[in-house]
């Protein structure tokens, strides 16, 4: 198991997390961050105080209802649905690929490829707000012509790694498809 810290393409701490199960099969997981407190607390502090200044001027109190209303609607929303704490790769190189986002609110979202489908993983390169970003991705096989590329399934879209980390995930990845 080998734990090492690495960043994203925005220069933020990621950790990843390789752990081989066997010579078939290998977990690999990208850990971002937690939610900062202090910046929660800015935001809403931010937002309380619009709330204020506003229930100051109008002296209408369902203005404050509101402000308390919409940010914890905000925050649970973001816990809910944006914000992932990791996202994990497992490779089982004669059953398949499964892809597994997990959010701050605990919910997890899954994705599995069988093996059939799966025609190499590579990591691929994009132009990305003028800079050349690298991704990992799995290449999936036509169904009518399985010698050529039907789909391109990007992985770790949230937490975006680095190529230094890409290549840590990209050969292992390599190792136990050659095994199958």
């Amino acid at each position: 198991m080998s734990d090492e810290a690495f960043s994203d393409i925005n220069g933020n701490r990621i950790s990843l997390d390789c752990q081989r199960h066997s010579d078939f099969c290998g977990e690999f997981t990208v850990s971002s961050p937690k939610l900062s407190f202090l910046k929660v607390t800015g935001c809403t502090c931010a937002l309380w105080l619009c709330a204020y200044t506003i229930f100051f001027f109008t002296e209408v109190t369902e203005v404050l209802s509101v402000a308390i209303m919409l940010s914890l609607v905000g925050m649970m929303g973001h816990l809910h649905f944006l914000k992932i704490d990791h996202e994990s790769l497992l490779v089982i190189g004669s059953l398949g690929i499964q892809m597994t986002s997990s959010y701050a609110s605990g919910r997890e979202s899954t994705t599995f490829i069988e093996m059939s489908k799966v025609k190499d993983v590579v990591i691929n390169e994009a132009i990305y707000m003028q800079r050349v970003i690298y991704y990992l991705c799995i290449l999936l096989k036509e169904p009518l012509h399985p010698n050529e590329v039907g789909d391109i399934v990007p992985v770790f879209q949230s937490c975006k790694p680095r190529l230094n980390c890409l290549i840590e995930i990209y050969k292992q990845c390599q190792e136990i498809l050659a095994q199958s």
